[in-house]
Protein backbone atom coordinates (compact mmCIF):
# COMPACT_ATOMS: atom_id res chain seq x y z
CA UNK A 1 0.00 0.00 0.00
CA UNK A 2 1.38 3.43 -0.93
CA UNK A 3 0.97 6.12 1.72
CA UNK A 4 0.40 9.69 0.57
CA UNK A 5 2.20 12.58 2.20
CA UNK A 6 0.59 14.72 4.91
CA UNK A 7 -0.68 17.34 2.44
CA UNK A 8 -2.57 14.72 0.46
CA UNK A 9 -4.21 13.27 3.56
CA UNK A 10 -7.45 15.32 3.49
CA UNK A 11 -8.39 13.86 0.08
CA UNK A 12 -7.86 10.34 1.40
CA UNK A 13 -9.67 10.62 4.72
CA UNK A 14 -13.19 9.47 3.98
CA UNK A 15 -15.20 8.35 6.97
CA UNK A 16 -13.98 10.85 9.57
CA UNK A 17 -17.45 11.38 11.04
CA UNK A 18 -18.13 7.62 11.15
CA UNK A 19 -14.79 7.11 12.91
CA UNK A 20 -15.66 9.79 15.49
CA UNK A 21 -19.00 8.07 16.18
CA UNK A 22 -17.28 4.70 16.58
CA UNK A 23 -14.66 6.21 18.91
CA UNK A 24 -17.47 7.68 21.00
CA UNK A 25 -19.24 4.30 21.23
CA UNK A 26 -15.99 2.48 22.07
CA UNK A 27 -15.25 5.05 24.78
CA UNK A 28 -18.73 4.54 26.16
CA UNK A 29 -18.15 0.78 26.18
CA UNK A 30 -14.85 1.22 28.02
CA UNK A 31 -16.55 2.36 31.21
CA UNK A 32 -20.26 1.59 30.95
CA UNK A 33 -19.85 -1.71 32.82
CA UNK A 34 -17.88 -0.17 35.68
CA UNK A 35 -20.16 2.86 35.84
CA UNK A 36 -23.07 0.45 36.02
CA UNK A 37 -21.62 -1.01 39.20
CA UNK A 38 -20.96 2.44 40.68
CA UNK A 39 -24.39 3.80 39.77
CA UNK A 40 -26.28 0.95 41.46
CA UNK A 41 -24.52 1.87 44.69
CA UNK A 42 -27.89 2.33 46.39
CA UNK A 43 -28.65 -1.34 45.69
CA UNK A 44 -25.29 -2.52 47.05
CA UNK A 45 -25.62 -0.33 50.14
CA UNK A 46 -28.94 -2.10 50.72
CA UNK A 47 -27.30 -5.55 50.33
CA UNK A 48 -24.01 -4.80 52.11
CA UNK A 49 -24.68 -1.87 54.46
CA UNK A 50 -21.65 -2.54 56.67
CA UNK A 51 -19.00 -2.93 53.97
CA UNK A 52 -18.82 0.55 52.34
CA UNK A 53 -19.35 -0.95 48.85
CA UNK A 54 -18.89 2.28 46.89
CA UNK A 55 -15.48 2.89 48.43
CA UNK A 56 -14.31 -0.74 48.70
CA UNK A 57 -15.21 -1.78 45.15
CA UNK A 58 -13.44 1.27 43.74
CA UNK A 59 -10.39 0.66 45.94
CA UNK A 60 -10.17 -2.95 44.72
CA UNK A 61 -10.73 -2.01 41.08
CA UNK A 62 -7.90 0.51 40.96
CA UNK A 63 -4.81 -1.54 41.99
CA UNK A 64 -5.62 -4.17 39.37
CA UNK A 65 -6.12 -1.48 36.73
CA UNK A 66 -2.93 0.30 37.78
CA UNK A 67 -0.62 -2.75 37.90
CA UNK A 68 -1.96 -4.10 34.61
CA UNK A 69 -1.60 -0.68 32.97
CA UNK A 70 1.99 -0.32 34.23
CA UNK A 71 2.94 -3.67 32.69
CA UNK A 72 1.20 -2.89 29.41
CA UNK A 73 2.68 0.65 29.20
CA UNK A 74 6.19 -0.72 29.75
CA UNK A 75 5.74 -3.21 26.90
CA UNK A 76 3.42 -1.18 24.64
CA UNK A 77 5.79 -1.15 21.63
CA UNK A 78 5.70 -4.96 21.45
CA UNK A 79 2.01 -5.55 22.18
CA UNK A 80 -0.57 -6.37 19.54
CA UNK A 81 -3.04 -3.52 20.10
CA UNK A 82 -5.89 -5.34 18.37
CA UNK A 83 -5.66 -8.36 20.67
CA UNK A 84 -5.19 -6.09 23.69
CA UNK A 85 -8.41 -4.17 23.03
CA UNK A 86 -10.44 -7.24 22.11
CA UNK A 87 -9.31 -8.97 25.32
CA UNK A 88 -10.35 -5.90 27.29
CA UNK A 89 -13.83 -5.58 25.77
CA UNK A 90 -14.39 -9.34 26.07
CA UNK A 91 -13.42 -9.28 29.75
CA UNK A 92 -15.79 -6.36 30.32
CA UNK A 93 -18.63 -8.29 28.66
CA UNK A 94 -18.01 -11.52 30.59
CA UNK A 95 -17.55 -9.78 33.95
CA UNK A 96 -20.74 -7.76 33.55
CA UNK A 97 -22.65 -10.94 32.72
CA UNK A 98 -21.19 -12.64 35.82
CA UNK A 99 -22.35 -9.77 38.05
CA UNK A 100 -25.85 -10.47 36.77
CA UNK A 101 -25.44 -14.24 37.24
CA UNK A 102 -24.12 -13.72 40.79
CA UNK A 103 -27.22 -11.83 41.82
CA UNK A 104 -29.53 -14.40 40.21
CA UNK A 105 -27.66 -17.30 41.85
CA UNK A 106 -27.85 -15.73 45.33
CA UNK A 107 -31.43 -14.46 44.85
CA UNK A 108 -30.29 -10.96 45.72
CA UNK A 109 -29.07 -11.88 49.21
CA UNK A 110 -26.20 -10.11 50.95
CA UNK A 111 -23.47 -11.66 53.06
CA UNK A 112 -19.70 -11.87 52.97
CA UNK A 113 -19.55 -14.64 50.32
CA UNK A 114 -21.36 -12.79 47.52
CA UNK A 115 -19.52 -9.62 48.51
CA UNK A 116 -16.11 -11.26 48.04
CA UNK A 117 -17.15 -12.55 44.60
CA UNK A 118 -18.40 -9.08 43.71
CA UNK A 119 -15.02 -7.66 44.74
CA UNK A 120 -13.28 -10.23 42.50
CA UNK A 121 -15.42 -9.11 39.57
CA UNK A 122 -14.50 -5.49 40.34
CA UNK A 123 -10.86 -6.55 39.99
CA UNK A 124 -11.68 -8.04 36.57
CA UNK A 125 -13.17 -4.71 35.54
CA UNK A 126 -9.88 -3.06 36.53
CA UNK A 127 -7.83 -5.44 34.36
CA UNK A 128 -10.21 -4.89 31.44
CA UNK A 129 -10.04 -1.11 31.85
CA UNK A 130 -6.23 -1.12 31.65
CA UNK A 131 -6.34 -3.16 28.44
CA UNK A 132 -8.96 -1.01 26.72
CA UNK A 133 -8.30 2.52 27.91
CA UNK A 134 -4.53 2.41 27.45
CA UNK A 135 -4.80 0.51 24.17
CA UNK A 136 -7.41 2.83 22.66
CA UNK A 137 -5.78 6.07 23.84
CA UNK A 138 -2.40 4.93 22.53
CA UNK A 139 -3.93 3.91 19.21
CA UNK A 140 -5.88 7.16 18.79
CA UNK A 141 -2.99 9.39 19.89
CA UNK A 142 -1.36 9.19 16.45
CA UNK A 143 -4.62 10.01 14.68
CA UNK A 144 -6.47 13.33 14.54
CA UNK A 145 -7.34 14.93 17.93
CA UNK A 146 -11.09 14.68 17.27
CA UNK A 147 -10.89 10.90 17.62
CA UNK A 148 -9.35 10.91 21.07
CA UNK A 149 -11.73 13.70 22.11
CA UNK A 150 -14.67 11.56 20.96
CA UNK A 151 -13.31 8.55 22.85
CA UNK A 152 -13.02 10.56 26.08
CA UNK A 153 -16.47 12.02 25.50
CA UNK A 154 -17.70 8.43 25.27
CA UNK A 155 -16.06 7.65 28.62
CA UNK A 156 -18.07 10.47 30.17
CA UNK A 157 -21.21 9.44 28.28
CA UNK A 158 -20.99 6.03 29.93
CA UNK A 159 -21.60 7.73 33.25
CA UNK A 160 -24.52 9.72 31.84
CA UNK A 161 -26.05 6.60 30.30
CA UNK A 162 -25.61 4.67 33.53
CA UNK A 163 -27.21 7.46 35.54
CA UNK A 164 -30.15 7.88 33.13
CA UNK A 165 -30.90 4.16 33.01
CA UNK A 166 -30.55 3.93 36.80
CA UNK A 167 -32.96 6.83 37.37
CA UNK A 168 -35.46 5.33 34.91
CA UNK A 169 -35.27 1.86 36.43
CA UNK A 170 -35.61 3.29 39.93
CA UNK A 171 -38.65 5.28 38.82
CA UNK A 172 -40.20 2.31 37.01
CA UNK A 173 -39.60 -0.31 39.71
CA UNK A 174 -39.61 1.77 42.90
CA UNK A 175 -43.11 0.75 43.99
CA UNK A 176 -42.97 -2.90 42.90
CA UNK A 177 -41.90 -5.84 45.06
CA UNK A 178 -38.09 -6.11 44.98
CA UNK A 179 -38.15 -3.11 42.64
CA UNK A 180 -34.59 -2.02 43.43
CA UNK A 181 -33.24 -5.45 42.51
CA UNK A 182 -35.31 -5.72 39.32
CA UNK A 183 -34.04 -2.36 38.14
CA UNK A 184 -30.45 -3.41 38.84
CA UNK A 185 -30.84 -6.65 36.90
CA UNK A 186 -32.21 -4.82 33.88
CA UNK A 187 -29.36 -2.37 34.21
CA UNK A 188 -26.66 -5.05 34.01
CA UNK A 189 -28.42 -6.91 31.19
CA UNK A 190 -28.33 -3.75 29.05
CA UNK A 191 -24.64 -3.21 29.89
CA UNK A 192 -23.74 -6.79 28.93
CA UNK A 193 -25.40 -6.47 25.53
CA UNK A 194 -23.68 -3.15 24.88
CA UNK A 195 -20.23 -4.52 25.74
CA UNK A 196 -20.74 -7.39 23.29
CA UNK A 197 -21.71 -4.86 20.61
CA UNK A 198 -18.41 -3.01 21.20
CA UNK A 199 -16.47 -6.22 20.52
CA UNK A 200 -18.15 -6.61 17.13
CA UNK A 201 -17.76 -2.92 16.28
CA UNK A 202 -14.04 -2.80 17.09
CA UNK A 203 -13.19 -6.14 15.52
CA UNK A 204 -15.04 -5.78 12.22
CA UNK A 205 -16.14 -2.23 11.35
CA UNK A 206 -13.55 0.14 12.87
CA UNK A 207 -10.34 -1.16 11.19
CA UNK A 208 -11.92 -1.02 7.72
CA UNK A 209 -12.66 2.73 7.77
CA UNK A 210 -10.38 4.41 5.22
CA UNK A 211 -9.24 7.15 7.59
CA UNK A 212 -8.27 4.58 10.23
CA UNK A 213 -6.34 2.55 7.63
CA UNK A 214 -4.53 5.72 6.57
CA UNK A 215 -3.35 6.67 10.06
CA UNK A 216 -2.36 3.13 10.98
CA UNK A 217 -0.42 2.68 7.73
CA UNK A 218 1.32 6.00 8.37
CA UNK A 219 2.22 4.85 11.91
CA UNK A 220 3.58 1.59 10.47
CA UNK A 221 5.87 3.54 8.14
CA UNK A 222 7.10 5.50 11.18
CA UNK A 223 8.10 2.27 12.90
CA UNK A 224 5.03 1.14 14.84
CA UNK A 225 4.74 -2.58 15.45
CA UNK A 226 1.43 -2.30 17.30
CA UNK A 227 -0.77 -1.70 14.24
CA UNK A 228 0.15 -4.73 12.09
CA UNK A 229 -2.77 -6.92 13.20
CA UNK A 230 -5.27 -4.09 12.68
CA UNK A 231 -3.90 -3.47 9.17
CA UNK A 232 -4.15 -7.18 8.40
CA UNK A 233 -7.78 -7.17 9.62
CA UNK A 234 -8.42 -4.30 7.18
CA UNK A 235 -6.99 -6.35 4.31
CA UNK A 236 -3.57 -4.63 4.14
CA UNK A 237 -0.95 -7.36 3.87
CA UNK A 238 1.62 -5.68 1.67
CA UNK A 239 5.01 -6.04 3.36
CA UNK A 240 6.26 -2.90 1.64
CA UNK A 241 4.14 -0.96 4.09
CA UNK A 242 6.69 -1.82 6.74
CA UNK A 243 9.88 -1.13 4.81
CA UNK A 244 12.39 0.85 6.87
CA UNK A 245 10.70 -0.38 10.01
CA UNK A 246 13.74 -1.40 12.06
CA UNK A 247 15.75 1.74 11.37
CA UNK A 248 12.93 4.05 12.32
CA UNK A 249 12.04 2.02 15.38
CA UNK A 250 15.54 2.61 16.74
CA UNK A 251 15.10 6.38 16.38
CA UNK A 252 12.09 6.69 18.68
CA UNK A 253 12.40 8.25 22.11
CA UNK A 254 12.34 5.97 25.14
CA UNK A 255 9.45 6.04 27.60
CA UNK A 256 11.73 7.78 30.11
CA UNK A 257 12.59 10.52 27.63
CA UNK A 258 8.95 10.98 26.69
CA UNK A 259 7.95 11.22 30.34
CA UNK A 260 10.64 13.78 31.16
CA UNK A 261 9.60 15.93 28.19
CA UNK A 262 5.93 15.76 29.24
CA UNK A 263 6.18 15.57 33.03
CA UNK A 264 3.88 18.58 33.45
CA UNK A 265 1.13 16.90 31.40
CA UNK A 266 1.55 13.70 33.43
CA UNK A 267 1.29 15.75 36.65
CA UNK A 268 -1.82 17.52 35.30
CA UNK A 269 -3.67 14.30 34.55
CA UNK A 270 -2.59 12.80 37.90
CA UNK A 271 -3.79 15.81 39.92
CA UNK A 272 -7.09 16.07 38.03
CA UNK A 273 -8.08 12.55 39.06
CA UNK A 274 -6.61 12.66 42.57
CA UNK A 275 -9.05 15.44 43.37
CA UNK A 276 -12.04 14.04 41.48
CA UNK A 277 -11.83 10.53 42.94
CA UNK A 278 -11.23 11.79 46.47
CA UNK A 279 -14.79 13.12 46.25
CA UNK A 280 -16.58 11.01 43.63
CA UNK A 281 -18.37 8.68 44.30
CA UNK A 282 -17.73 7.72 47.95
CA UNK A 283 -18.15 11.18 49.48
CA UNK A 284 -21.40 11.70 47.56
CA UNK A 285 -22.92 8.48 48.93
CA UNK A 286 -21.73 8.65 52.53
CA UNK A 287 -20.89 12.23 53.51
CA UNK A 288 -23.61 14.48 52.11
CA UNK A 289 -26.26 13.76 54.73
CA UNK A 290 -30.03 13.37 54.33
CA UNK A 291 -32.10 15.84 52.31
CA UNK A 292 -35.56 16.30 50.80
CA UNK A 293 -34.65 14.11 47.80
CA UNK A 294 -34.19 11.13 50.13
CA UNK A 295 -32.83 8.03 48.37
CA UNK A 296 -32.81 9.95 45.09
CA UNK A 297 -30.21 12.42 46.40
CA UNK A 298 -26.95 10.50 45.69
CA UNK A 299 -28.32 9.37 42.31
CA UNK A 300 -29.07 12.98 41.34
CA UNK A 301 -25.59 14.10 42.47
CA UNK A 302 -23.89 11.39 40.40
CA UNK A 303 -26.13 12.11 37.41
CA UNK A 304 -25.27 15.83 37.50
CA UNK A 305 -21.54 15.09 37.76
CA UNK A 306 -21.71 12.72 34.79
CA UNK A 307 -23.80 15.11 32.68
CA UNK A 308 -21.48 18.11 33.17
CA UNK A 309 -18.43 15.89 32.72
CA UNK A 310 -19.80 14.87 29.30
CA UNK A 311 -20.79 18.39 28.19
CA UNK A 312 -17.42 19.84 29.18
CA UNK A 313 -15.52 17.34 27.02
CA UNK A 314 -16.95 19.03 23.92
CA UNK A 315 -15.95 22.56 24.98
CA UNK A 316 -12.34 22.17 23.70
CA UNK A 317 -13.73 21.61 20.19
CA UNK A 318 -14.40 25.36 20.19
CA UNK A 319 -10.92 26.58 19.35
CA UNK A 320 -11.05 29.84 21.30
CA UNK A 321 -12.16 27.99 24.47
CA UNK A 322 -9.46 25.32 24.40
CA UNK A 323 -6.69 25.80 26.96
CA UNK A 324 -3.35 24.83 25.37
CA UNK A 325 -0.83 26.72 27.51
CA UNK A 326 1.22 24.31 29.62
CA UNK A 327 1.48 26.85 32.45
CA UNK A 328 -2.22 27.70 32.18
CA UNK A 329 -3.22 24.03 32.41
CA UNK A 330 -1.11 23.51 35.53
CA UNK A 331 -2.57 26.61 37.24
CA UNK A 332 -6.12 25.51 36.39
CA UNK A 333 -5.50 22.00 37.71
CA UNK A 334 -3.99 23.24 40.99
CA UNK A 335 -6.85 25.73 41.45
CA UNK A 336 -9.35 22.84 41.56
CA UNK A 337 -8.03 21.83 44.99
CA UNK A 338 -10.04 24.71 46.43
CA UNK A 339 -13.00 22.40 45.90
CA UNK A 340 -11.95 20.27 48.90
CA UNK A 341 -12.84 22.90 51.57
CA UNK A 342 -15.83 23.91 49.44
CA UNK A 343 -17.23 20.36 49.59
CA UNK A 344 -16.48 20.04 53.30
CA UNK A 345 -18.35 23.21 54.30
CA UNK A 346 -21.19 22.63 51.82
CA UNK A 347 -21.79 19.12 53.20
CA UNK A 348 -21.73 20.49 56.74
CA UNK A 349 -23.73 23.70 56.34
CA UNK A 350 -25.22 23.92 52.83
CA UNK A 351 -28.47 22.60 51.41
CA UNK A 352 -28.88 20.16 48.53
CA UNK A 353 -29.02 22.89 45.88
CA UNK A 354 -25.52 24.14 46.68
CA UNK A 355 -24.18 20.57 46.71
CA UNK A 356 -25.70 19.84 43.30
CA UNK A 357 -24.10 23.03 41.95
CA UNK A 358 -20.71 22.11 43.41
CA UNK A 359 -20.83 18.55 42.03
CA UNK A 360 -21.74 19.95 38.61
CA UNK A 361 -18.66 22.20 38.71
CA UNK A 362 -16.50 19.22 39.69
CA UNK A 363 -17.71 17.34 36.60
CA UNK A 364 -17.34 20.41 34.36
CA UNK A 365 -13.69 21.00 35.26
CA UNK A 366 -12.83 17.29 35.23
CA UNK A 367 -13.98 16.68 31.67
CA UNK A 368 -12.70 19.96 30.21
CA UNK A 369 -9.19 19.71 31.64
CA UNK A 370 -8.86 16.01 30.81
CA UNK A 371 -9.58 16.56 27.11
CA UNK A 372 -7.31 19.62 26.95
CA UNK A 373 -4.34 17.67 28.36
CA UNK A 374 -4.91 14.46 26.38
CA UNK A 375 -5.32 16.19 23.01
CA UNK A 376 -2.46 18.69 23.41
CA UNK A 377 0.25 16.42 24.83
CA UNK A 378 0.95 14.02 21.89
CA UNK A 379 1.61 16.76 19.31
CA UNK A 380 5.00 16.88 17.58
CA UNK A 381 5.91 13.19 17.85
CA UNK A 382 5.97 10.21 15.48
CA UNK A 383 3.31 7.48 15.64
CA UNK A 384 5.16 5.05 17.96
CA UNK A 385 6.06 7.88 20.35
CA UNK A 386 2.48 9.20 20.38
CA UNK A 387 1.24 5.70 21.18
CA UNK A 388 3.75 5.40 24.03
CA UNK A 389 2.89 8.84 25.41
CA UNK A 390 -0.82 8.03 25.28
CA UNK A 391 -0.18 4.91 27.36
CA UNK A 392 1.93 6.87 29.85
CA UNK A 393 -0.78 9.50 30.31
CA UNK A 394 -3.39 6.79 30.96
CA UNK A 395 -0.98 5.23 33.48
CA UNK A 396 -0.76 8.54 35.37
CA UNK A 397 -4.54 8.91 35.11
CA UNK A 398 -4.95 5.54 36.83
CA UNK A 399 -2.31 6.40 39.45
CA UNK A 400 -4.30 9.55 40.17
CA UNK A 401 -7.54 7.59 40.45
CA UNK A 402 -5.93 5.10 42.83
CA UNK A 403 -4.52 7.88 45.01
CA UNK A 404 -7.89 9.63 44.95
CA UNK A 405 -9.95 6.63 46.03
CA UNK A 406 -7.43 5.96 48.80
CA UNK A 407 -7.63 9.55 50.08
CA UNK A 408 -11.43 9.36 49.86
CA UNK A 409 -11.38 7.28 53.06
CA UNK A 410 -10.13 10.32 54.99
CA UNK A 411 -13.65 11.78 54.80
CA UNK A 412 -14.76 8.99 57.16
CA UNK A 413 -12.42 10.02 59.99
CA UNK A 414 -14.48 10.94 63.01
CA UNK A 415 -17.66 9.34 61.72
CA UNK A 416 -19.32 6.71 63.91
CA UNK A 417 -18.67 3.14 62.75
CA UNK A 418 -15.42 3.96 60.98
Amino acid sequence: MTISNENEAPRRLEGKFQAMVVCFILGLGSLVAWNSMLTVGDYYYNLFPRYHPSRVLTLIYQPFALVTMAILAHNESRINTRKRNLIGYSLFSISTLLVLVLDLATSGKGGIGPYIILCALAACFGVADAHVQGGMVGDLSFMCPEFIQSFFAGLAASGVLASCVRLLTKLGFEKSVHGLRKGTMLFFAISTIFEFFCIILYAIYFPKLSIIKYYRSKAALEGSKTVSADLAAAGIHNETTFQGFDAKQQERLSNKQLLLQNIDYAADIFLIYVLTLSIFPGFLYENTGSHKLGTWYPLVLIAMYNLLDLISRYIPLIRCLKLESRKGLLIAVLSRFLLIPAFYFTAKYGDQGWMILLVSFLGLTNGYLTVCVITVAPKGYKGPEQNALGNLLVLFLLIGIFAGVSLDWLWLIGKSGF
